[in-house]
């Protein structure tokens, strides 16, 4: 139980390098769109484990070689502070290298206990460091340039060049993820291989052992964090660095593999013994460096016009400061975990404590002080320093996006406001309006009603007049009363008023009509513009002769004669020069 309490900070390790450096196998092929996230997490998941189990050990081996961490505090020490920079770093959104982490730590723990760091092994590692991109950088750009010329000489059709693309994209992602636990699995499980369970378990087709059941775990908690935390880091290197088409999302991936592979294949490297050349170094490589590197080959084979070199600083800034920050952190760790916690951080702990009273042993100590300390504290003051200016500039950054999104927000309510004051003013004049047509047509209800009124009363009264002459003998009488009648009724039909009113509504709305034809034809009469007016209206010569009291004979006549005052010839029309005013 003790054991997987100390084994925690490995696989918080682990998921830290899922949702860092694992999520960089398909970060370009998801960037660009050709696989979705989740098909590319679980196939990066499985292939993990896979390489991760079967071979991890020749990586394992180089790192255990740099510094053999022989007690559990002490590994679990070295794994958490590894852990806790790539997931500050993670949370930047920066893609720094795991490998380095670990590295730095590791040298963290030899400077506390005292050990000597093997410098051949470090100069290896470091070496990778850089022949890793550069590598990249190389694979990267020929690969791409090959698969564009392919493509050129080539007539496949675009539909199937994307569908051999994101078939290409899955094998090239299921390699890169096998080379990457084969590769990268020792970063997380690497110190534990000193204090390993002594078992092996059989299954039958194979047969695994107490380091590769570490491996299994590892590789486990690598799965989760690719699922759990690395879209931030897909986007920032699938997509932000060099916008990709899918032809260089798969170069990428494909020079990721291949490199990772190179680096963690026992196989070719006894290979390369056997025909009397050097061994490749088996060696931890950061995939982000790779794939990095892979990127600015791609970029510099188009010209480099496209790569966003200030980002690029951004991320070779976290390559520095990972193992330098992994390092101090380490030390100052042990420190606490050994005199505060009482843990032994190295096995060999108590035999020095014994030894520290010699004469010889307090001499050479104080030398090695006089070095190590003023360099430590050199660079813990650097690291320092650093940090509070990253610290205030950060803060200056966030107080200056807060200030213009604050600026925004108030244009954005001013902008509303304004909006709104003139949304309620339109709804204002509306009503107004409302209220008056509201108001209108109750007046013209009014004079409905009224007129109603006093035509029910003129009714009445010829009602009466008629019933009293009914049956009467007075013929003489009887017609002087039915001739005033008569008469009555004929001035009552003229329907003076009601016309006058007429004529006023449509010259209030044709009123630039009736200002081009006065101006027009000056000599018309005012009769003659009322028949232009109806006739521009389209009534016919029945409802014309009651509207101005005359017979249909008449108005024919009156169109006549207005034609000829206008000058209009036998064919042309009357009513389309109206209209036309």
């Amino acid at each position: 139980m003790l054991f997987l309490i100390f084994l925690s900070s490995g696989l918080f390790l682990g998921w830290s390098l899922g949702a860092n450096d694992a999520a960089n196998i398909f970060g370009t092929a998801v960037g660009s769109k050709m696989v979705s996230f989740r098909k590319a997490a679980w196939i990066a998941s499985v292939f993990v484990v896979l390489g991760a189990v079967f071979q991890g050990h020749g990586a394992a081996d180089t790192l255990t070689e740099l510094g053999s961490v022989d007690a559990l505090a002490g590994a679990f020490t070295v794994a958490l502070c590894a852990a806790i920079t790539v997931f500050l770093m993670t949370r930047s959104n920066l893609p720094v290298s795991t490998s380095q982490a670990i590295v730095g730590a590791i040298i963290g723990w030899t400077a506390f206990t005292g050990r000597q760091t093997d410098l051949t092994v470090l100069s290896k590692i470091v070496t990778t460091w850089v022949s890793g991109p550069i590598l990249g950088i190389i694979f990267g750009g020929l690969l791409y340039a090959l698969l564009r010329y392919s493509l050129r000489k080539s007539s496949i059709h675009v539909i199937k060049l994307d569908s051999l693309l994101r078939i290409g994209l899955i094998v090239a992602g299921a390699f890169g993820a096998y080379s990457l636990g084969a590769n990268n699995i020792a970063n997380v499980m690497g110190v534990f291989i000193p204090s390993a369970p002594n078992l092996c378990i059989n299954f039958g087709l194979f047969t695994i052992d107490g380091v590769q059941i570490l491996f299994l775990l590892g590789g486990i908690a690598i799965s989760v964090g690719i699922f759990t935390y690395s879209q931030g880091v897909m986007q920032t290197v699938g997509k932000n660095i060099l916008a990709l088409t899918p032809e260089a999302a798969f170069v990428v991936v494909l020079t990721q593999a291949l490199v990772l592979f190179l680096f963690s294949s026992t196989s070719f490297s006894n290979f390369l013994i056997s025909i009397g050349l050097p061994p490749f170094p088996l060696v931890p490589v950061s995939s982000t460096q790779v794939v990095v590197g892979a990127v600015m080959g791609i970029g510099l084979i188009k010209g480099g016009r496209e790569i966003k070199f200030k980002l690029l600083g951004g991320i070779a800034f976290g390559w520095i400061s990972t193992p330098v920050f992994a390092g101090i952190l380490t030390f100052f760790a042990l420190f606490f975990v050994q005199n505060i916690f009482n843990l032994e951080v190295t096995s060999t702990a108590l035999q020095t404590i014994g030894d520290n009273f010699k004469p010889e042993v307090i001499e050479s100590q104080a030398r090695n002080l006089n070095l190590v300390i003023p360099s430590i504290t050199a660079l813990a003051f650097a690291v320092i320093v650093t940090l509070i200016y990253l610290f205030f500039r950060q803060q200056k950054l966030r107080l200056r996006a807060e200030n213009q999104l604050l600026q925004q927000q108030n244009q954005s309510y001013a902008s509303t406001k304004s909006l709104n004051e003139l949304e309620l003013n339109a709804i204002q004049m509306q009503n107004t309006l409302l209220a008056n047509k509201l108001e209108l047509k109750r007046q013209e209800l009014n004079t409905i009603l009224m007129n109603i009124s006093e035509q029910r009363t003129f009714l009445e009264t010829i009602t009466t007049e008629l019933s009293v002459l009914v049956g009467t003998d007075k013929v003489h009488l009887r017609d002087k009363k039915l001739n005033e009648l008569i008469t009555l009724l004929k001035q009552r039909m003229s329907f003076t008023k009601e016309i006058d009113d007429f004529y006023q509504q449509i010259e209030s709305i044709h009123k630039n009509f009736v200002l081009n034809l006065t101006e027009k034809f000056p000599s018309l009469t005012e009769n003659e513009k009322k028949l232009a007016t109806l006739i521009r209206l389209n009534f016919a010569s029945k409802e014309i002769a009651t509207l101005m009291n005359i017979t249909p004979k008449s108005v024919e006549i009156a169109r006549y004669r207005l034609r000829k005052k206008m000058g209009l010839m036998p064919r042309e029309s009357l009513f389309d020069l109206l209209k036309s005013l």
